[in-house]
């Protein structure tokens, strides 16, 4: 078994069921999220301690780029320099952890690790609880339901600017954002058309700033 430095404490009581495995944030190296993320899980399994752990993850979301009139979806870090982790606070799985290069601490107050609340874990693992309907007057269980996150749109101007239209039926005219939409990706501009005022609605990567 890996012999663990000398200089790191006793894993301290958080107060929590010693037994029950929970979430918690690790402050890591940024830009080695992934590296580390694979460290910790090969040492789980070499020193035997997969049943002190659950998941490691490094938190993500999905953003839409839009270049040269062409969608790309990429993944991009929520959080960088931090990742989650599911895990019984055991002597053994406190050492394993801090231990793992790239590591620097839990995140929490007075030196102890503080337990993520449920509802930010459902957040950020894309889930939501929803509510079964109620059957004879008896409400079903509550229980999660896991939802892949939307992507995340990037506007490249925001509400009010002035923009002129690069694409479409409305190629070259000029106007205001009236409003941005973030889960079509829809911009609504203020145009004149014959004299009036005409709100109009275009794909985001359609105008650009005037």
């Amino acid at each position: 078994m890996t012999t663990e430095p000398q200089s790191i404490d006793p894993a301290p009581s958080t107060g929590e069921n010693q037994d029950e495995k929970l979430w918690y944030v690790l402050k890591v190296q940024s830009n080695r999220e992934k590296s580390i993320r694979d460290s910790i899980l090969r040492r789980i399994k070499m020193e035997g301690l997969e049943a002190d752990f659950g998941e490691v993850v490094i938190p993500t979301e999905k953003v839409v780029e839009t270049k040269g009139g062409k969608r790309k979806v990429r993944e991009q870090k929520l959080f960088p320099g931090y990742m989650m982790i599911q895990m019984r606070l055991s002597d053994e799985a406190w050492y394993l952890v801090l231990g793992t290069s790239g590591v620097g601490d839990f995140t929490g107050a007075g030196g102890k690790p503080m337990p993520m609340p449920e509802s930010e874990v459902r957040r950020l693992l894309g889930q939501e609880t929803v509510t079964e309907e109620v059957v004879e007057g008896v409400e079903q269980p509550v229980v999660p339901k896991t939802k892949e996150s939307a992507p995340v749109i990037r506007f490249s101007v925001s509400v009010g600017e002035a923009v002129k239209v690069k694409e479409g039926p409305f190629e070259s005219f000029e106007g205001h954002v009236h409003s941005l939409d973030d889960h079509t990706g829809k911009i609504k501009v203020m145009i004149e058309i014959f004299g009036r005022s005409t709100e109009v609605e275009l794909e985001h990567w359609q105008v650009e700033k005037v």
